[in-house]
């Protein structure tokens, strides 16, 4: 009888070095599907219709709340890497390996899919459930890549903590999307245009 190739199959933990940019991709898409799909069905079980929270707002405010709150994050992150030591901030390398070898194109739907994906699961499902405190505390652990230094952890917790603060006061999921987004693709287009430079 043939041995399943299923009994063979390891999971093992890879460090940030020996990912290659395809696997890098993978898991990259893999895990944001993953969220997407968790995120639709725990709103689907609390009695919510997901689509009605991607549903577009009226009124153009959350356009506001989104860049303006993203805006300060940057400025505030700005001078965070300019006081802090480098290292203190380090990730492992992570967002320099996502970012600096794709083109715009490809940081823009990176950065839009992780917007989308994660304010779904976090503010749309999570934080209706257990409201933005416990949220935040279990957004900053899933970026696990900081739990080593405590100041992009403490960093991590406040800006969720902020993107819940303005969906509720939005009224609209749009609001941190957007917030998300940009902040992701400001930062992605930075570390691509560093490595072009």
């Amino acid at each position: 009888m043939k041995k399943s190739k299923f009994r063979s199959f390891k999971i093992k933990r890879v460090q940030p070095e020996q990912l290659t940019d395809k696997l890098l991709l993978i898991n990259l898409y893999l895990t944001q599907g993953l969220t997407l799909l968790v995120g639709l069905i725990w709103i689907w079980l609390q009695g919510r219709n997901p689509f009605t929270l991607l549903k577009l707002p009226q009124e153009l405010t959350f356009i506001f709340w989104g860049l303006g709150l993203a805006a300060l994050m940057l400025i505030v992150d700005l001078f965070i890497s300019k006081v802090v030591p480098e290292n203190s901030m380090d990730d492992g390398g992570i967002n320099e390996m996502i970012f600096k070898n794709r083109p715009i194109w490809h940081i823009i739907i990176i950065t839009l899919l992780v917007g989308v994906c994660e304010e779904i699961l976090f503010r749309g499902a999570i934080q209706y459930a257990v409201g933005p405190y416990w949220t935040s505390i279990i957004f900053a652990a899933i970026h696990f890549r900081y739990l080593r230094h405590w100041i992009p952890t403490a960093w991590v917790f406040v800006s969720s903590y902020a993107l819940g603060y303005i969906y509720i006061e939005s009224g609209t999921l749009w609001a941190p999307i957007l917030c998300h987004f940009a902040i992701d693709l400001i930062s992605g287009l930075i570390i691509s245009l560093r490595r072009e430079k």
